[in-house]
């Protein structure tokens, strides 16, 4: 990435104080007029906008990477998803036992240890980044098929793409929302909308920020559009930082599998910090 690229990267998660400013200034004005860089910001979020997915399903194969700290493991498995729906990770063990599960919908996320016999399922206000950034399944929906979103919102409609800033004027944009103790940014291509970046950033005076941020690069061709077979996540709280990778082989359109996972009476509820722990140790 060039020099300005990372310029445009570290004002991902820079606190727009001017802006804020302005906003206030300007709810006791009237309108802004559209100006010609107005309606350009506009056809360019439009063209990101666009870049969404048609396709009701996606599947594939997975190369799944965690890091925590001086820890990392290396695992394989599935990723399927279907839109408006279920995500779902299987995480396999020596290439055919399943080690892992991660399933979010739109109402819980759960995380099964498959080996311990561990399992976590909450509603997305019972784990703090998420409850405290407010994102729900559409949002991370949306992290995973590389799409804008719109925190709260099924989907980002022409007429919400107003609230968002864009700063044109090279190789790479960078797209910003704002709203409360949160910045919402992404990084895109110029020349076709493609989002190359996500950052999330909470900002909390007390007790630090915390971030996510998600990148994408290697895009194949699926139907009419791209989508990224690879993608780095990572998320930076006061006290950890974990990485993920995600490596796709074999993307498809798999439609023909249950949308919903059982938990069995033998597996005992922990914690987050338990079923990581556990994991990290295999």
């Amino acid at each position: 990435m060039k020099a300005m690229n990372f310029l445009k990267v570290a004002l991902l998660a820079t606190p727009l104080l001017t802006g804020a400013c302005k906003s206030k200034q300007k709810a006791t004005e009237e309108p802004a007029p559209v100006t010609a860089e107005t309606v350009q910001q506009r056809q360019f979020l439009q063209k990101v906008n666009d870049n969404a997915q048609h396709a009701k399903f996606i599947t594939s194969k997975v190369k799944f990477t965690v890091e925590a700290g001086p820890q990392m493991i290396s695992l394989t498995g599935n990723l399927k998803m279907k839109r408006d729906d279920v995500i779902r990770m299987q995480l396999m063990a020596f290439g055919f036992v399943e080690a892992a599960r991660l399933e979010f919908t739109q109402d819980y996320v759960l995380i099964m240890d498959r080996i311990n016999k561990q399992f976590l399922k909450a509603p997305y206000a019972h784990i703090d980044f998420l409850r405290n950034s407010g994102l729900n399944f559409y949002s991370l929906q949306a992290l995973f098929w590389n799409e804008l979103f719109q925190p709260g919102m099924k989907k980002v409609s022409d007429e919400s793409l107003k609230k968002y800033d864009a700063m044109l004027g090279g190789e790479d944009v960078v797209i910003r929302l704002e709203e409360g103790k949160m910045n919402y940014s992404w990084l895109a291509s110029e020349k076709d909308g493609r989002i190359k970046m996500a950052n999330i950033l909470y900002k909390d005076r007390l007790n630090g920020n915390s971030q996510l941020n998600w990148d994408y690069t290697a895009f194949q061709k699926m139907g009419s559009k791209n989508f990224p077979t690879n993608m780095k996540i990572t998320f930076t709280s006061p006290k950890k930082e974990v990485k993920l990778g995600l490596t796709l082989n074999y993307l498809g359109n798999e439609s023909e599998w249950e949308t919903r996972t059982e938990v069995s009476n033998k597996y005992r509820e922990v914690s987050v910090d338990d079923i990581l722990r556990r994991f990290m140790a295999m």
